[in-house]
């Protein structure tokens, strides 16, 4: 449990800490964005619109964060396009398809805006492994999602409406 999962107002002043290991190296995390390798991915968006795609070196296993030189981790930035909590999961749709990708959904994040609510479970596809998400996610927000290996926006092709972001290979 971290400072700014038990006080969210806490987002205001100091980033939700990331697991540095399942992130690329050299990533940063700030108090709205994330930035890898000097690449701000809020920035990307905003150049490349979504979704897109950052591929940077994974880090080495049990170096403190050193960059691999032979495996690669890719963070995929998609809008959200709907939201809903009818069915009593939070089901989250994506401008992007991740079927074609391993992606991560728990270790997705809020880029490009700051909430102070608490966050809850929140379903990116995977009913398995659900993200923790803003309780006030909205249509418009853009998540960073994280995939092992390199993905390419080919892999990420715009989603064509199926619901709910599909994850997973």
């Amino acid at each position: 449990m971290t400072l700014t999962s038990i006080l969210p107002s806490m987002r205001r002043l100091i980033p939700d800490p990331i697991v540095a290991r399942h992130w690329p190296a050299n990533t940063v995390a700030g108090l709205d964005d994330v930035v890898i390798a000097a690449v701000s991915l809020r920035r990307l968006a905003e150049v490349c619109g979504t979704p897109c795609v950052h591929t940077a070196a994974a880090v080495q296993p049990g170096t403190g964060g050193r960059a691999s030189h032979e495996e690669t981790v890719s963070v995929v930035v998609a809008r959200v396009t709907r939201v809903d909590d009818r069915s009593g999961d939070r089901l989250v749709q994506l401008d992007a398809d991740l079927a074609n990708v391993e992606a991560l959904p728990v270790d997705a994040r809020l880029i490009a805006r700051i909430s102070t609510v608490r966050s809850t479970p929140a379903l990116l596809g995977s009913p398995e492994r659900p993200s923790l998400l803003p309780a006030d996610l909205a249509v418009g927000d853009l998540l960073a999602i994280l995939c092992r290996d390199a993905a390419s926006l080919h892999d990420v092709r715009p989603n064509d409406g199926e619901p709910y972001g599909r994850c997973g290979r």
